[in-house]
């Protein structure tokens, strides 16, 4: 009996990389249409959650996995949170950002303002502001491990705020994202003398972790 299997894979209908490269593209079209209204709902995230499980889980891409990462972790307890939503928001616009470009959708930020030499980290009593999509996880665990260290959480960018923190995904037109408003807001107040420093997440992780 022949090999049906590997028929279709030696078959020159047959790719699988170009089938996944489909898929990948299917999810930034429904990435887009899901953020075109500016918010995503727990019924938009669900469907998502699950279009992923049926269709891309199986790359072990780790652009795709960050994304499944999250919104795995976001569900978990039943509720899609509105820092969540706002979060998952700004994920999925940087997801379908570079869309257009042949190379993955996220890329590390690029000619980002950072305080150069990076500075000491100090936590108590210190304000800080994150900003963009940590790697190391949800911001509400980000922001967890700064108050467990004595630090606040400032609600947006003023003269009171120590530490601006860049989150290591990105893409390259982060002047023209949501979150390139507080980078150029920040900026802005380093320039007239306000002791603020921008940071990024690798710095404020090997502070935490060495």
């Amino acid at each position: 009996m022949p090999d049906l299997h590997e028929e279709f894979k030696n078959s020159r209908f047959f790719h699988e990389a170009r089938i996944d490269r489909r898929s990948v593209d299917a999810l930034i079209g429904i990435a887009a249409g899901l953020t075109a209204d500016e918010s995503i709902n727990q019924k938009e995230a669900v469907f998502l959650k699950r279009w992923i499980e049926n269709n891309l889980t199986h790359l072990n891409d780790p652009i795709v996995n960050i994304l499944y990462r999250r919104l795995d972790d976001m569900l978990s307890d039943g509720i899609l949170d509105p820092e969540e939503s706002e979060e998952l928001l700004s994920l999925l616009k940087q997801f379908t950002g570079t869309s257009e470009e042949a190379s993955m959708p996220f890329s590390a930020p690029t000619s980002l303002p950072l305080n150069y030499p990076p500075p000491i980290v100090a936590w108590r009593e210190q304000t800080f502001i994150l900003t963009g999509t940590m790697a190391y996880g949800p911001r509400k665990h980000c922001e967890a491990l700064i108050t467990e260290r004595g630090g606040r959480i400032g609600a947006s960018i003023s003269k009171k705020v120590n530490f601006l923190i860049i989150g290591s995904i990105g893409n390259e037109q982060w002047m023209h994202t949501s979150y390139g408003l507080k980078i150029k807001k920040a900026v802005e107040l380093r320039e007239a003398g306000t002791p603020i420093a921008i940071i990024s997440e690798e710095h404020w992780q090997r502070t935490l972790f060495g």
